[in-house]
């Protein structure tokens, strides 16, 4: 995802840390510990790091396609359910993080203000 073109404007040249913040994310949104909340913020920092960067729809498609193949590289489970709720989460998320990323303001963010748990 970060070295892809039509997403560069969102990661630039890639954050080091990108990748760990996303693993702590997910990894708490599918029932793991709650780092992402406990040590790197909450909902909020996600929030944060999302205004403004007005995340266009072929943008938000992009990302989940990506994550949703990243799945077998990453060696999550394979079983049928699992993955149909890594991809209705990457959906999920994805108009989470754009509507928040094109709001104008407060009123405008999407209602969500905790991590969301997905099962599955």
């Amino acid at each position: 995802m970060l070295k892809e073109p039509l997403l560069q404007p969102l990661f630039g040249s890639g954050n080091p840390h990108h990748v760990d913040r996303l693993t702590a994310f997910f990894t708490e949104v599918f029932g793991g510990p709650a780092e992402y909340t406990n040590q790197r913020g909450g909902f909020g920092t996600i929030m944060h790091a999302h205004r403004g960067l007005g995340i266009r729809e072929e943008q938000r498609q992009r990302f989940v396609e990506l994550l949703v193949a990243a799945a077998d590289p990453a060696q999550l489970p394979a079983d049928t359910r699992f993955r149909r709720a890594w991809a209705e989460h990457a959906e999920f998320g994805s108009h989470v993080a754009m509507q928040n990323a094109n709001a104008r303001s407060d009123a405008e963010l999407h209602p969500l203000r905790t991590v969301p748990h997905w099962d599955w």
